[in-house]
This record gives structure tokens, C-alpha cells and sequence, in this order.
């Protein structure tokens, strides 16, 4: 809209000064080189416009003339930009589905058209990985370091590299490399910190931690639990050789994380070596309310030396009274009972966990009791219990299951990985299974203690199925084997003398109930064998039964 008011406004301004002009005629004398012109003022501004347009015309054809090359030159090379930045594009799209043909094949037009691009290293690097030419990959990223912007792009793949060859003392040279090239890095500081961790170099690992803090690598919350961690690991190493900066170490991991179950063990025993037993009775209860654990329980314990078994059981259950709701209270209750031989005390503290499914460590404690007791049959029964009952709680990291706290996972690497918690056995209960479940109704006795129910009599049958085509009486040997014409084996029948009837005797008036024991299913008949007589008398049944039971 502006555009075309003042074009508007620069047409009126040329119609007003030609009108002007036309208004006040006037001529113009020109002489030159013998020559002499004359014309009037109107005709001679209109020359003037003239000349100037068609000089402004000449100057812009020898400019496009003079220009072309360079343009020609210049739309190639965009052309060839655009072709590089294609190729990259479609290149790294190629790297990212697998296709390696065409990964090689863009990274050679990225090459010829973008030599100097950053990106175009990179998709060379990236092609010959897919490819497995780790020497041209490795060749590659050692390229990206000859410039300022690809150096710490080169750093990084020749540290995938050399993960990927399992050459960990490169791999840490070139984290460290890179932190000191570029300490924003998060993937540097971080790899280098687990390195540090994984190797034990609790020192570097520290000043890894604090260099990841400073710049924002790591979360803060995150960084104090991990440096607590890392105290905890170098004062476990300096427990017996350097006790008292052990003991500083271990305290002040307890400072930056109070719940840290092995820096609280390490201080209240390296406090309890030095006499100093309220102090480290004070520092295992404080640790203890947050998370109770079996060795906290020992170190508070022993923490008065010369105690008597009697007293480090008051002790024991002092502690477990500030926790009433865990069952490491009364496990603690019952180990020092034991110690102290009070077999009672001691299963009164684990009763309530008797019942439904008791864990292993409930049922080993059951164990030691009935054996101090001298009770070895019902000692049996609580260690097969043990092996079948749930699992305990245990120091738990990605699944790997270990018997002592470790600051570094074994598995992945990861610091403050462990947990102190119960494995999710065969039918995923987890810590499900150390609830306690207040039951008023008597326990169940078990199967083998139910007093089978008395079974009714059941009526003789009138003939026994045999497989003999008579009744077997005393005195009569075995029938001798015959083919039948079915093609079977049966006994062949002998001529019996017949038995004279008997008289029947007096059945007892209530007959004795038959024990509870598997009766086999009548015998069908044989039907190549011929039935038996169907006159016979219950004196010959009676015989039948008495050979039987000789």
C-alpha cells in the first residue's frame, strides 16, 4: 500500500513538472566540436531522461554480462550443497534403519559434494561401523580431531570404540580427554565417574563427582548420596590401616546421608575401639530408627566391651523398642537371647512370625533354640522349614543377590546400587511375606497329625472274583498253564473232588472295621474260562477266605 502512494505520488510530481515546463517555454543552445545545437527547454529535459535511462540500461547489460560466471559458478555450488545436505540427510536415515548399502552410498556423495562438513565425518564414522570396519571408523573420528568443532564429536566415537574393544585404560584416557576439553559433556563426566567407581579410585571418583555437581551434570540430591557413598567405600578400605580417617570419612557420610546403613556400622565399631561407646551407641540408634539391619544391631550390641550376654541382651532390646514395627528388632532380640541361652526369651521375641510362612532366618532361629533346648527332631524340622520358607532380606542390586554391602554394582556398574530388601521369590511376594498377620484362631495341625475318620464296613461280595475257574481251598496246588484256544495262558482245570458242605459258623455280631487301605477293583471274568459251580455253600466261601489269609 505504500509501494503504490508513492509511485502515485511520483507520478504526480513528473505530470506537474512537465506541465511546468510546457507552461514556460524556453530554448537550449548547445555547441560542441563545431557543431551547435538548439532546442527548446521541454524537448531538451526530455533528451536528458532519455540519456540517463539508456545509461542506466548499458551499465546494468555489462554488469549481468560481467557477473554471469561467478553467478554460474555460484548456483553450482548451491546446487552441490543442496545435493551434500540431501545425501546427509538420507545417509543418516539409513543409519538409523540398518541399511548399509545405502549408508556407504550417501556418505560417498556427502563426501564429494560436502568435504568440510562436520556431519559428513560423522556419517563416514557412522557407515563404517554399520559396516564393521572399526579401523576406517576409528580413522575417521581421529580426523574429527584435527578441528576445534568436531574434536570432542571425535572423542566420543573413539571412546565407543574402545568400549566396544574392551580397552578400558583407553577408554578412560579419552573420558578424561574429554572432560578436560569440554566439561559440560554429561556423557564424559558421567562415564568417567563410573569408571573411577568401578575401578576403586574412590579420590578420582570424587573429584569426578564435584566437577559433574559444578556444571549441572548431576542432580544435588543425587550427588551428596553419591559422595557419601563413595566416603563410605575409601573408609571401609582405610578401616585398618588409617582408623581415625576412616572414622572421619564414615562420619561425615553419615552427615550428607544418615540412613547409609555400612557408614553408620563402620563409625559406631571404629568409635567403640576407641572407648567411645555412647557416642557410638547414640550414632547406630539414630541410623537404626531410619533402617534397621542386623549389623547395626551387633555393633550397638558390642558396643560396651566386657559386657555379659545378660546385658548386651538388655541393650538389643532397647533398640528394637525404638522400631516396633520390623521384624529385625525382634530376629535382634532373639540372636542375643540365645547368646545369653534365655531359649524363651528368645521365642517369645520371634512367636508372632511363626505362623502361615515364616522366613528362613525365623525358622534357622527356631532351630538354634530347639537344639539348645536338646529337642533334635523338632531342630530338623525347623532347618527343612528354613530351606523351604521365604527368602530373607538381603543386599540387593539389578537382581545380583550378595551377602555384604558393595558401593558399586558388579552387574552394571552403578553406584548405590544395593538395597537392603527381601527377593521376590517363585510367586513374586517380595517384602510381602515379613508382614506379621495377628491370627486368633488355633493353628491348623498338619496333615500328617489329622486322625483319619473310621470306615464303614463294606459288604463281602457272594463270590470272589478269581481268576482260578473255582475256589482255592487248602491243600491245592497250583494249576498248571495251558494255551487256551483264545490264544491266552490260563490255568487248566483239574478234576476236584467235591467238598461236602459245612455248617455255617456264627458271624460276631459287629465286625471289625477294615483299616484304610487300597482295595484293588474286582477281576472281570475270563470269558475263555468257565464260571464257577453257582450251588456253592457259604462253608466253601469261609474255607476260601481262611486259605487267603494264610
Amino acid at each position: 500500500m505504500i509501494r503504490v502512494l508513492v509511485f502515485v505520488i511520483g507520478v504526480i510530481a513528473a505530470a506537474l513538472s512537465l506541465a511546468w515546463l510546457a507552461d514556460r517555454p524556453g530554448a537550449i543552445t548547445i555547441e560542441w566540436l563545431g557543431y551547435e545545437i538548439k532546442t527548446s527547454a521541454f524537448v531538451g529535459a526530455l533528451a536528458l531522461a532519455a540519456l540517463v535511462t539508456v545509461l542506466i540500461l548499458a551499465w546494468a547489460l555489462l554488469r549481468y554480462l560481467f557477473s554471469r560466471p561467478a553467478a554460474i559458478a555460484a548456483y553450482r555450488q548451491e546446487r552441490r550443497r543442496r545435493q551434500g545436505f540431501d545425501a546427509l540427510t538420507r545417509g543418516l536415515l539409513a543409519i538409523g534403519v540398518g541399511d548399509r548399502a545405502q549408508a556407504q552410498r550417501y556418505a560417498g556423495v556427502a563426501r564429494r559434494n560436502l568435504p568440510n562438513e562436520p556431519l559428513t565425518a560423522l556419517l563416514k564414522a557412522q557407515a563404517a561401523q554399520l559396516k564393521g570396519d572399526r579401523a576406517s571408523a576409528r580413522r575417521a573420528f581421529e580426523a574429527m580431531l584435527d578441528r576445534p568443532e568436531t574434536e570432542l564429536l571425535g572423542l566420543r566415537g573413539l571412546f565407543l570404540e574402545a568400549k566396544r574393544g574392551n580397552d578400558n585404560n583407553a577408554a578412560r584416557a579419552l573420558a578424561e580427554q574429554a572432560v578436560r576439553t569440554d566439561p559440560h559433556a554429561g556423557w564424559s563426566v558421567n562415564a568417567l565417574f563410573d569408571m573411577q567407581a568401578r575401578e576403586g579410585d574412590w579420590e578420582g571418583a570424587l573429584a569426578t563427582l564435584a566437577v559433574a555437581r559444578k556444571h549441572g551434570n548431576v542432580e544435588p540430591d543425587v550427588a551428596l548420596r553419591r559422595r557419601a557413598v563413595l566416603l563410605t567405600a575409601e573408609a571401609r578400605d582405610l578401616e585398618t590401616s588409617q582408623p581415625d580417617k576412616a572414622l572421619a570419612l564414615a562420619t561425615e557420610a553419615l552427615r550428607l546421608a544418615p540412613s547409609l546403613i555400612p557408614a553408620a556400622e563402620i563409625a559406631g565399631r571404629l568409635l567403640a575401639s576407641r572407648g567411645e561407646s555412647r557416642q557410638a551407641s547414640r550414632l547406630v540408634a539414630r541410623t537404626w530408627k531410619l533402617a534397621p539391619h542386623p549389623d547395626l544391631a551387633t555393633v550397638y550390641a558390642f558396643a560396651k566391651p566386657g559386657e555379659s550376654p545378660r546385658e548386651r541382651l538388655r541393650r538389643v532390646e532397647h533398640l528394637a523398642s525404638l522400631t516396633p514395627g520390623d521384624i529385625e528388632g525382634p530376629i535382634a532380640i532373639a540372636v542375643a537371647a540365645i547368646e545369653a541361652r534365655d531359649w524363651q526369651r528368645a521365642e517369645d521375641a520371634i512367636s508372632p512370625y511363626l505362623h502361615d510362612r515364616p522366613p528362613a532366618r525365623v525358622c534357622a532361629l527356631m532351630a538354634r533354640i530347639e537344639a539348645g533346648e536338646g529337642n533334635k527332631g523338632r531342630e530338623r524340622e525347623w532347618l527343612a522349614r528354613a530351606v523351604r520358607g521365604p527368602r530373607d532380606r538381603a543386599w540387593i542390586a539389578d537382581g545380583y543377590i550378595s551377602d555384604r554391602w558393595l558401593p558399586v554394582a558388579p552387574v552394571t556398574g552403578a553406584v548405590d546400587a544395593f538395597e537392603w530388601k527381601a527377593p521376590v521369590d517363585a510367586i513374586g511376594r517380595g517384602d510381602a511375606t515379613l508382614l506379621i498377620e495377628e491370627s486368633h484362631e488355633p493353628p491348623e495341625p498338619p496333615p500328617a497329625l489329622k486322625v483319619a475318620a473310621p470306615v464303614k464296613e463294606t459288604a463281602v461280595p457272594k463270590k470272589p472274583e478269581l481268576v482260578s475257574p473255582r475256589p482255592l481251598v487248602a491243600g491245592d496246588r497250583a494249576a498248571p498253564l495251558r494255551p487256551a484256544e483264545s490264544g491266552q495262558m490260563r490255568p487248566a482245570v483239574p478234576p476236584v473232588t467235591p467238598v461236602p458242605p459245612a455248617a455255617p459258623r456264627e458271624q460276631p455280631p459287629q465286625a471289625r472295621p477294615k483299616p484304610e487301605f487300597y482295595v484293588a477293583p474286582p477281576i472281570p471274568d475270563d470269558p475263555g474260562v468257565a464260571p464257577a459251580d453257582p450251588d456253592e455253600s457259604p462253608a466253601s466261601l469261609e474255607r476260601l477266605r481262611a486259605a487267603q489269609i494264610r
